[in-house]
């Protein structure tokens, strides 16, 4: 050895750099006509890109919903799907005592309902497993309708021990008077392309795209520990945005699809012939709902606007948590 080449190990300190430990996020979806399992691609896409390990557990009904919907298969989803008696799900492919350190549940919704697979797996011994204790972020997409869903949502994920922390939800942004007929038409027919001067149906192109800033949100939040607080982690990027004339109508239409879900759940079992007139019968009244009651309820809540404005005005605030409506980061970030 050449003089002054030798080293002195023991001189030098060592230094221990603390290994940032990968980060595990379950994702549990359902996606019944492929619109939830785009957005849930583009959330996902940073988490990825970043290193962060993603188990994503698509759920299996034992027997499948069709898609597109039969008309009166779709109509027979309805008493359990309000009834919170969901058919179940196939198996997990995670162990039950898997431990995540964060939970996305990115769901659809049925009759003002969570969709039925979601119900299930909340319910379910394996899916309070997963949840327990764990932070939960809820991504929704729907026509525009989510507010007594979210709440239900809520309660089981409660019931199942995990923390809300975050919503975010998707909705059709095309006027009302034309996603009666779009989305009718997509459920029933598969088709969601434009038709007779009618914007294509659900979320659009745009908004899809835009779930990438929630995932990178996620993404940072998750390399700073931020899942550990109990905090929020995507507020000022416009999670939610809550239709204040919604408020009031889902409420009133959800306590009528309480009475008429244990009518029909009176006359047989889901596929059962005998529930066909009464299935029909709901059928005339949710009809006459969309194109009589609706419309004037909407006029009456204009007329009582002063009076019911402070009301609204805590629902809205209630639905917006925990995520909220403000856009201050995307500012920031533009």
């Amino acid at each position: 050895m050449m003089p002054g080449w030798g080293v002195n190990m023991a001189r030098i300190p060592l230094i221990f750099l603390p290994l940032q430990r990968m980060k595990n996020v379950l994702v549990i979806s359902y996606s019944q006509s492929g619109q939830l399992d785009d957005i849930v691609a583009a959330l996902l896409c940073p988490l990825v890109e970043a290193g962060v390990n993603v188990h994503h557990e698509v759920l299996r009904p034992v027997t499948e919903f069709p898609f597109p919907w039969p008309f009166f298969a779709f109509l027979d989803a309805f008493p359990e799907s309000v009834r919170l008696e969901p058919r179940p799900n196939l198996p997990l492919s995670v162990a039950p005592d898997a431990k995540f350190d964060l939970v996305i549940l990115a769901w659809s919704v049925w009759y003002l309902s969570p969709a039925q697979p979601m119900t299930a797996f909340l319910q379910s011994a394996a899916g309070k497993r997963l949840l327990a204790g764990r932070p939960v972020v809820s991504v929704v997409a729907c026509r525009n309708m989510w507010l007594s869903a979210f709440d239900t949502l809520k309660t089981l994920v409660a019931e199942a021990g995990g923390r809300l922390i975050d919503h975010v939800a998707f909705t059709d942004e095309a006027n009302a008077l034309a996603t009666f007929i779009t989305t009718p038409r997509w459920m029933f027919t598969g088709r969601r392309d434009r038709w007779c001067g009618l914007p294509p149906a659900g979320v659009s192109a745009l908004q899809t795209a835009g779930a990438a800033r929630f995932g990178a949100a996620l993404e940072a939040a998750l390399a700073r520990d931020g899942e550990k607080l109990g905090q929020p982690l995507l507020t000022g990027l416009r999670a939610v945005k809550v239709a204040p004339h919604l408020v009031l109508s889902e409420r009133a239409g959800r306590r009528a699809f309480q009475v008429w879900s244990g009518l029909i759940l009176r006359c047989g079992r889901a596929g059962q012939w005998r529930r066909i007139p009464a299935l029909t019968l709901f059928l005339v009244y949710l009809v006459l709902l969309i194109v009589s009651v609706a419309p004037l309820n909407l006029a009456l809540q204009r007329l009582a606007a002063p009076l019911l404005a402070r009301r609204i005005a805590t629902l809205v605030r209630h639905y917006e948590q925990p995520s909220g409506a403000g856009d201050a980061r995307m500012a920031a970030d533009a």
